[in-house]
C-alpha cells in the first residue's frame, strides 16, 4: 500500500475549488446592495468649532482646519470591509418614508446638522485619500484627531462629539484595513459610550458602528453587547416595529451566525424582514439584503433546501421592478442556483447559472468583465466539472482567461486564478502535460509581478506542480518543488500552520516513491497528525486519513503495539462518523 499523493481532505486535497484560492473576494448580494443606515434627529446642541489638524502635519499635508468625527453616512463604505450590511448606505429608492434619512430633515438644531455634515464631509475626505492612494496621509488625518481627542478627554470632556470624532477615526482605520489600530480606538471609544445616556442623539448609531466593527475584528462577545444596547434604545424610542431597527438587528445576526447560533440568528433575521415588509411591503427591494443573508446563512447550516425560499423571493422582487432581462434578476437567479446545488440539484443548478449569465450578457447592468460575473462563471465551471462534464467547465474557464486578457493584459497577475484552475481542470482529465506548462507560466507571472514569498501564495502553484510532476513520474523535480513550497510555507504560516502540513503531507506521498527511509516518513507523518490534531481536534474526521497512512507505516517498521492503539482509535472514528451520515 503506497502512500497517496493527494493530500489529507482537512487540506482541501487537489479539488477543483483549490485552485481559486489566490482569487480575489468576489462581491456577491451584500457588496452590491444594502440597507441605508439613517440618522436619529435630536435637540442636542453641537458645538460646531472646526478643530485644527496639528500644524506639522497640516503644514507638511496641505490640509486646512476641518471638524472630525462620525455617524451617518460613513458606514456606507467601511463596513464593505467586513461584508456587514448592518451599517452600510443603500439603493433604496422609497421616497415615502415614515422615518427621516440623514439628509432628509433638520427638524433638530442646526448645530447638530452641521455637526453630522462635516462628519460625513471627513469620512468623503477619507475615502478620497484612500482611492487615490495617499493612504499615509489618510493615516495621518485620523491620527491627528484620535490626539485631539485624547486631550479633551484628558481635560475631562467626554460627550456625544468624542464618541462621533473617536468613531469615524476607528471607521476610517477600518477602511484603511488597519485593525490593529482600530482595537486601541474602540477601546477609548468604549469607555465614553459607557457614561453616555441611552437618550443622547445620534449614539444609537455609533453603537451600530461599534458592533459591526468589533464583529470585523472577531470580537464577537463584546458586537453583541453594543448592538443589543443600540437595539434596546432604539426600541424606547421608536418602539419595536421600526425600521431604525432594521440594521443593528442584520449586524446582530451576522454575529450570532458567526457564533454559532444559528437558530437565534434566523429568528433576528425573520424580525427584520417582517419590520420592513410592514412598513414597506413584501416585494419591496429593501428587503434584498436580510433575506440574502438568512438563505446564505441557512446554506452555510446544511438546510440549503429551505434556503431556495429567501432566494426566490429575491427574484420575485428583482423581476417585478426591473424586468425578466435585468442584470440583478440574473445575479438573483445565480443566487438559488447556489442554493439548489448545496441541496444535491445539480442540473437544475447548471441550467440556472446558464440562463444567469445569459441574462447579464445580454443586459447592461453588469460589464462583461465584472467580477459578479467571474465568480458565476467559475462556480458553474466547477459544478460542470462535479457532474463529469469537464470539457464544458474547461470552456468557461477559458473564457474568464481571455476576457481578463481582453481587458486587463496578458500579463495581469489576475490570469493566475484561472490558469491555475484550468490547470486543475487538466489535470482531472489525467492531461498532466498541458497542466505542467499551465502551472509554469502561472508561476512566472507571479514571480514577474514581484508576489514576496513570505506571503505564501505563491506556494499554491508550486505544489499544484509538485503533484503534476509526480503524476507525470519526474519524482525529483516534484521532490524539490514541493520542499520549497514547504520551507516558504512553514516561514509564512507557521511550522504547525495547516498550510504546511498540507506541503508536509504532500511531500511524504513523493518521498515514499523515491524510497526515502520508512521511519523519516513515519515522523513526517505523525507531525501531520499533530498539525491536524491542534486545528481540527483529536476525534475529527480530518485526521482519519493520516491515521491509515501512520498504521501502514507503523506495520511497516514493526512498531505492533503501537499500530494496535492507532488502528483502534482509526476504527473508533470511523464508527462515529459511519453513525453520523446514517444519523
Amino acid at each position: 500500500m503506497a502512500a497517496s499523493i493527494l493530500s489529507s481532505p482537512c487540506f482541501a486535497d487537489n479539488q477543483f475549488t483549490r485552485a481559486c484560492v489566490c482569487a480575489q473576494s468576489i462581491p456577491r448580494w451584500e457588496d452590491i446592495i444594502c440597507l441605508k443606515a439613517s440618522i436619529r434627529s435630536g435637540k442636542q446642541q453641537f458645538d460646531t468649532k472646526l478643530y485644527m489638524v496639528p500644524s506639522t502635519i497640516a503644514h507638511r499635508r496641505h490640509w486646512t482646519s476641518r471638524m472630525f468625527a462620525s455617524v451617518g453616512s460613513a458606514d456606507a463604505d467601511t463596513a464593505c470591509q467586513e461584508n456587514d450590511v448592518s451599517s452600510r448606505a443603500s439603493a433604496s429608492r422609497d421616497s415615502t418614508r415614515s422615518e427621516p434619512f440623514l439628509g432628509e430633515s433638520r427638524s433638530h438644531s442646526d448645530g447638530a446638522v452641521d455637526f453630522q455634515m462635516q462628519l460625513e464631509e471627513l469620512f468623503e475626505e477619507v475615502k478620497t485619500m484612500v482611492k487615490m492612494g495617499s493612504k499615509d496621509e489618510a493615516r495621518d488625518l485620523l491620527q491627528a484627531n484620535y490626539e485631539f481627542v485624547k486631550e479633551q478627554i484628558a481635560e475631562g470632556t467626554k460627550g456625544i462629539e468624542q464618541a462621533a470624532t473617536l468613531d469615524i477615526v476607528a471607521l476610517g482605520h477600518l477602511l484603511l484595513g488597519d485593525l490593529d489600530l482600530i482595537g486601541r480606538v474602540l477601546d477609548t471609544l468604549q469607555e465614553i459610550v459607557d457614561l453616555l445616556n441611552d437618550d443622547i442623539p445620534v449614539l444609537d448609531s455609533v453603537l451600530t458602528h461599534m458592533g459591526s466593527m468589533y464583529s470585523a475584528m472577531g470580537k464577537y462577545e463584546k458586537s453583541m453587547l453594543v448592538y443589543q444596547r443600540g437595539i434596546n434604545l432604539l426600541e424606547k424610542k421608536y418602539g419595536q416595529s421600526s425600521t431604525y431597527l432594521v440594521s443593528p438587528l442584520l449586524g446582530m445576526a451576522k454575529v450570532l451566525g458567526s457564533l454559532h447560533k444559528a437558530k437565534k440568528a434566523v429568528e433576528i433575521y425573520q424580525r427584520a424582514i417582517n419590520i420592513l415588509e410592514s412598513s414597506r411591503g413584501a416585494e419591496s427591494e429593501d428587503l434584498v439584503v436580510p433575506l440574502f443573508s438568512l438563505g446564505s446563512l441557512l446554506v452555510k447550516e446544511g438546510k440549503a433546501a429551505d434556503a431556495e425560499s429567501p432566494f426566490l423571493r429575491i427574484l420575485s422582487i428583482y423581476s417585478k421592478l426591473y424586468g425578466e432581462g435585468d442584470g440583478r434578476v440574473g445575479m438573483a437567479m445565480a443566487s438559488v442556483a447556489h442554493a439548489k446545488c448545496a441541496s444535491g440539484k445539480a442540473e437544475e443548478a447548471i441550467d440556472l447559472y446558464k440562463n444567469a449569465l445569459q441574462i447579464m450578457k445580454n443586459g447592461s447592468y453588469t460589464k462583461f468583465d465584472d467580477g459578479v460575473m467571474e465568480k458565476m462563471r467559475i462556480d458553474l465551471a466547477e459544478l460542470l466539472h462535479v457532474v463529469g462534464r469537464g470539457k464544458e467547465g474547461r470552456q468557461l474557464l477559458e473564457e474568464c482567461l481571455l476576457i481578463t486578457e481582453k481587458y486587463k493584459g496578458k500579463e495581469h497577475p489576475s490570469s493566475v486564478t484561472h490558469l491555475l484552475n484550468l490547470a486543475t481542470s487538466y489535470s482531472q482529465s489525467k492531461n498532466f502535460v498541458e497542466a505542467e506548462r499551465l502551472l509554469k507560466t502561472s508561476l512566472e507571472m507571479m514571480r514577474k509581478s514581484g508576489t514576496p514569498d513570505d506571503d505564501g501564495s505563491i506556494t499554491f502553484p508550486m505544489l499544484q506542480l509538485a503533484v503534476t510532476l509526480y503524476h507525470l513520474r519526474r519524482d525529483d523535480e516534484a521532490e524539490k518543488v514541493a520542499l520549497e513550497a514547504l520551507h516558504i510555507r512553514q516561514k509564512a504560516f507557521g511550522k504547525d500552520s495547516i498550510p504546511a502540513g498540507e506541503a508536509l503531507d504532500c511531500l511524504v506521498s513523493i518521498q515514499s516513491r523515491l524510497g526515502k527511509a520508512d521511519a523519516e516518513l513515519l515522523a513526517m507523518l505523525q507531525q501531520v497528525l499533530k498539525i491536524q490534531e491542534d486545528n481540527f481536534g483529536v476525534g475529527s474526521r480530518e485526521t482519519m486519513p493520516t491515521l491509515k497512512k501512520i498504521v501502514f507505516y507503523l506495520d511497516k517498521v514493526g512498531r505492533k503495539d503501537e499500530k494496535v492503539f492507532i488502528q483502534k482509535r482509526l476504527a473508533t472514528l470511523m464508527k462515529k462518523f459511519k453513525q453520523m451520515v446514517e444519523y
